[in-house]
């Protein structure tokens, strides 16, 4: 999604000078925190749901504009600062992904990367945030989850300094090498320990997927459960007509979820009438589902939706969206299934029953 996610970012965030701190657009607001390498924690926040856009950097040290060559020598530590919608994701619930991607027991560096520059660190705000952090440490220290103190500190923020280019979404562009460090650090052994299995799937899937992850069932299962038409659009890659079709005029609030593997979605909070006569949403509800693909069948140059873990074509992007996106995720509803407001908590998507709170 790296052109559609650079369109969000552009639009909610702008530009941001050195050593500026990220000032969040009209309906967003900024974190920062510090937690070992800031490669796995840029990955980590760009995948929960309602994050914007997260960029690595330098922070807390006593001078300005440092370099990757120069930020230790100056008392800076490695950080993340995150863009984020309030709206669709509350401070508390990043500070509980920064928990559960961090040791907060190590004040000596993370895992394989030892030093103060690698040292755990919650950078609030305002008073508001201060408070939230401090009431989120204190409940994690008392769930007894760590034997050892909660040492990570909790400070008021600084200037942030973006980090080089070549730092930024390394795990994107540098995937291979990413992986192996990834691999070789300790930290997928202690997450899995400390959190279990669940802590190594994605950070925006609910609770109830199976063995951390979603399952497609094989062919002849989904020939007995999928309609000729739900088949035919999921499996190879087929278009149902406009306007005839299950969920185009569909005005009820709820979630729409890959009907081959349960993967949320979309929300109808960020559905719209675009007039073609297919379901469309300006942004997706759990961005990492999605897989991107360029498409240039029909003589046209489209880019393609797919889910991540059943791999089912799910429809279109286009540009030509409403604000604040200005996407149009173009859905074929034989690819969705519509779980109502009523049936969410039953069904494992609990979590994302906030978005139907008055």
């Amino acid at each position: 999604m790296k052109k559609h996610y650079a369109i969000l970012v552009i639009l909610a965030a702008a530009v941001f000078g050195p050593g500026a701190t990220l000032a969040g657009a009209q309906g967003t607001a900024t974190a920062v925190f510090a937690g070992g390498c800031f490669w796995p924690l840029q990955a980590t926040f760009e995948n929960v749901y309602g994050v914007i856009s997260v960029q690595s950097g330098y922070t807390g040290g006593t001078s300005r504009n440092p370099t990757y060559e120069s930020y230790k020598a100056t008392g800076h530590v490695e950080a993340v600062q995150v863009l984020y919608d309030p709206s669709r994701i509350s401070y508390d619930g990043l500070l509980d992904a920064y928990w559960r991607h961090t040791n907060p027991t190590d004040s000596g560096g993370q895992f394989v990367d030892r030093g103060p520059q690698y040292r755990p660190i919650v950078f609030w705000q305002d008073e508001a945030q201060r408070s939230e952090a401090e009431a989120s440490k204190a409940a994690l220290a008392r769930s007894g989850r760590f034997s050892a103190p909660i040492v990570t500190e909790i400070r008021k923020a600084a200037a942030f300094y973006p980090a080089e280019e070549y730092h930024q979404d390394y795990p994107k562009k540098n995937p291979a090498a990413y992986e192996s460090y990834r691999s070789q650090s300790g930290r997928d052994q202690f997450f899995a320990k400390v959190w279990g299995a669940s802590a190594l799937t994605d950070p925006a899937a609910p609770p109830s997927a199976k063995d951390g992850n979603y399952r497609k069932p094989g062919m002849d299962q989904l020939k007995k459960m999928l309609t000729p038409m739900q088949f035919d659009v999921t499996q190879h890659d087929g278009t149902e007509p406009p306007f005839n079709n299950e969920y185009w005029n569909n005005h009820k609030a709820g979630i729409y979820v890959d009907i081959v593997s349960g993967e949320p979605l979309f929300s109808s909070t960020d559905k719209f009438e675009s007039g073609t006569g297919w379901p469309s949403f300006s942004r997706p509800l759990a961005p990492s589902n999605f897989v991107e693909k360029n498409d240039t069948s029909f003589g046209m140059d489209r880019t393609e939706v797919k889910s991540r873990y059943a791999g089912s074509h799910l429809g279109h992007i286009f540009d030509d969206g409403p604000a604040p996106t200005g996407l149009r995720y173009c859905m074929d509803s034989a690819s969705l299934r519509f779980v109502p407001v009523a049936d969410m908590q039953k069904e494992g998507y609990s979590q994302y029953l906030y978005l139907f709170k008055e």
